[in-house]
């Protein structure tokens, strides 16, 4: 029932007598109202601002434009003409719509209105989904619930505000209350209205190698949509998306960001309507979507992440930095720092042997790396990308005798030892195909379609994944694991679950993710002291949602300095540095054949989750000195880095002759500089560079060097950049306070 007007200290409130609800962040207001009939209606989202603004609705008599028979003979309340907080298809709005439902006499009707609200202290939670969490005195939830009269389809709208940290989340549960069976078509997890157009769409396009490019549009007449349709957020778009106004910069301007998580397909639109109105919606892909919903059944759609800034872009993104570095990632490495790491893949890929792991573990423990990663190739027949997947059970004649005398002689150089797996996938030429050949995604009387030479696992089916579960859980149990890098390394065709029948093929990879989810949820549980790696191909499900789950995720298959330093900018804009994975590898680069030098390597790689992805070994004695001081510089910045405030300097793609970026600490006591050389140029003019996120009254000193500047200074005319006379150099100072 509606309740009277909350108290002024509350980040809810509800003013009873206009039925308006305001959501107040520390720096935002968001707010809606129920209007007539029932209907509930977006008001602004924006500065943070006090008092009622219903007084912008505005009615007129709009050409095919309908009007809900309750309006009876007032034309000027029309669906089509005014913004929404959930807006459905078949109640007289025409532009794109969060939700569809086919229902069981085969028409596309919903026509929701208000029926209750709560607001309750602390953070709503999502069976079997990831979201924001926070503590009861963290957050606030409310939740609407919408009502279709005629159908008792029951929508629950969930907001959930973390006032401090200037984000709203959204997120929704569709009920069945009626009797017949009906299908969710489509259901898009929250929906911004605008009532102005002249918004800039920003989103981040990529391939395999060449992940989150930022791209950015004006937004026109019609629809503008990106997403994937290959059961993982894929490399090609990410679940996360910008509006701005044309304006809008890296220090000034509007600018609103919306990032899913969800790790499977997903759909986002942007719609600049006949009236010069937008609608920016995002959630599940609807293509190859089909949910049965009977009677009673409840839908849970993935949650949104929500934030607005008007200072552009880069205090929106040190928003989605803070959420997800305390309120999305989990477990003990949320905080923790992570260890240096060797991943052996680009120093032998399948090539290797007991012998060969133990010599690079032993080269690195001398440098001071602190873990071995053992990649793809320890398990069942796998000596190539053709064979093994699904059988999880070390090849011993491969390592020479049992995976845990290799663990235990590493272990002895004072290392830490981790593992890859790919539980989704599978092998033909594996025992567990042979044995269950019905576990793999194939559409009966096809042959399918093969990517990397592996199927796809139906993680729909909860016995599949028990079954993966299982066979990993035993090689783990059995040895001193301490790090998993789990992978995927296809996109998903041929869907169909042989025991989901014909009604339930649609829902199949909503249910697949869910599988996903159950199985990390397990493995989380199972070891708590185990630090998570996501992959897929490197970057292909970088979300929100996989990183509840895992802390960091392989940033790009791409480990070339220079091609990460455009991969890491696109990624930091809704991601936190403490989410990328990122490596110092071998040169020339395996991927593009450049080379550049250790330190540059270093510097790069320091803007991530740092480790190394070749054989030490085979480097100079000169390098391995670099190494030794590399790892402890990370240490002695880990904090700053991790935790401190990102800033981007410049664009690489833009500025053209250098990348810069920097971190600063949350008391703006120190920060570190860092700048690559892209190209370079013959009687050069001089680069400056200007530092963020220093106090203007204070004085600092580069660490190491003679002179002061003022904090000011540095802020408003900058820095310059010493010359360098080769490209693809690097310049890491060290500010600290005088």
């Amino acid at each position: 029932m509606p309740e009277k007007e909350r108290a002024f200290d509350m980040a809810i409130r509800y003013n009873e007598e206009k039925q308006v609800f305001s959501l107040h962040t520390k720096n935002t207001t968001y707010q809606m109202c129920v209007g007539k009939y029932g209907f509930l209606l977006h008001l602004y989202y924006g500065k943070r601002t006090e008092g009622s603004m219903d007084y912008l609705l505005t009615y007129a008599d709009r050409g095919f434009s309908g009007n809900p028979y309750d309006a009876g003979t007032d034309r000027t309340f029309s669906m089509d003409a005014l913004l929404q907080e959930f807006p459905t298809q078949g109640n007289g709005d025409f532009r794109t719509a969060c939700l569809v439902v086919k229902n069981s006499d085969g028409t596309y009707s919903c026509d929701l209105r208000y029926k209750e609200h709560r607001i309750v202290q602390g953070k709503y939670a999502i069976p079997a989904l990831p979201a924001v969490y926070a503590d009861e005195n963290e957050a606030e939830t409310l939740e609407i619930v919408m009502a279709d009269v005629v159908t008792g389809i029951e929508a629950t709208l969930c907001y959930g505000v973390l006032e401090e940290l200037d984000v709203i989340t959204r997120s929704v549960k569709i009920v069945n209350g009626g009797k017949n069976d009906v299908s969710l078509e489509k259901v898009q997890s929250a929906c911004l209205d605008f009532m102005d157009g002249g918004y800039d769409f920003i989103h981040f396009h990529g391939r395999h190698g060449m992940e989150r490019v930022m791209q950015r549009t004006k937004s026109m007449h019609g629809l503008q949509s990106i997403g994937s349709r290959r059961g993982t957020s894929s490399h090609q778009h990410n679940p996360f998306m910008m509006v701005a106004a044309e304006a809008a910069t890296e220090e000034t301007g509007d600018c609103y960001g919306l990032s899913l998580m969800y790790s499977g397909s997903f759909k986002g639109e942007v719609e600049l309507d006949q009236y010069n109105q937008t609608r920016v919606t995002i959630g599940i892909q609807d293509e190859m979507f089909s949910y049965p919903l009977a009677p009673q059944e409840a839908f849970y759609a993935p949650e949104v992440i929500l934030s607005y800034s008007e200072a552009g872009f880069g205090r929106l993104s040190r928003n989605y930095h803070n959420v997800i570095r305390y309120h999305v990632c989990r477990g003990k490495y949320k905080d923790q720092q992570r260890p240096v790491l060797i991943n052996n893949w680009e120093a032998t890929y399948f090539d290797f042997n007991d012998e060969k792991i133990y010599s690079i573990a032993e080269q690195a423990s001398e440098l001071g790396v602190e873990m071995l990663v053992l990649d793809d190739g320890w398990f069942g027949k796998r000596d190539n990308d053709y064979s093994g997947l699904g059988d999880w059970f070390v090849n011993e004649k491969k390592m020479g005798g049992e995976l845990k005398g290799l663990v235990e002689k590493i272990n002895a150089l004072g290392m830490k030892f981790g593992i890859w797996i790919e539980p989704e996938m599978v092998s033909e030429d594996s025992e567990l195909y042979r044995k269950h050949p019905d576990w793999a995604f194939v559409i009966p009387g096809r042959r399918p379609v093969r990517g990397r030479s592996q199927l796809v696992l139906d993680f729909s089916r909860k016995e599949v994944v028990d079954g993966i579960f299982g066979q990993i859980c035993e090689v783990l149990d059995g040895v001193n694991v301490e790090y998993i890098k789990i992978d995927m390394n296809r996109s998903i065709t041929d869907v169909y679950s042989a025991t989901a029948g014909d009604k339930n093929q649609g829902a199949v990879l909503y249910r697949y993710v869910l599988g996903v989810y159950d199985f990390l949820e397990r493995l989380a549980a199972r070891y708590p002291d185990m630090l998570i790696e996501g992959c897929s191909g490197g970057g292909g499900r970088f979300d929100a949602g996989m990183l509840y789950y895992s802390p960091q995720i392989w940033c790009s298959d791409n480990t070339d300095a220079i091609e990460r330093l455009y991969i890491q900018h696109g990624t930091s804009f809704g991601y936190p540095v403490s989410s990328v994975g990122s490596h110092v590898s071998a040169v020339p680069n395996h991927q593009t054949g450049r080379s550049t030098s250790m330190k540059t390597r270093g510097v790069v790689a320091m803007a991530g989750s740092f480790g190394y992805e070749l054989d030490l070994n085979k480097i100079s004695e000169e390098e391995k000195q670099m190494v030794r001081e590399q790892i402890k510089e990370y240490h002695k910045y880990w904090n700053m880095i991790h935790n401190g405030n990102y800033y981007r300097l410049t664009d690489p793609a833009v500025h053209g002759e250098i990348a810069a970026w920097e971190f600063a600490a949350a008391d703006a006591g120190e920060a570190l500089l860092n700048v690559v050389t892209i190209d370079t140029h013959c009687n050069a003019s001089v680069q400056y560079v200007k530092l963020k996120g220093l106090a203007p009254e204070k004085v600092y000193r580069i660490e190491g060097e003679e002179g002061i500047y003022s904090g000011d200074a540095l802020m408003n005319a900058g820095i310059p950049v010493p010359y360098m006379s080769d490209e693809y150099q690097a310049w890491q100072v060290h500010f600290i306070e005088a």
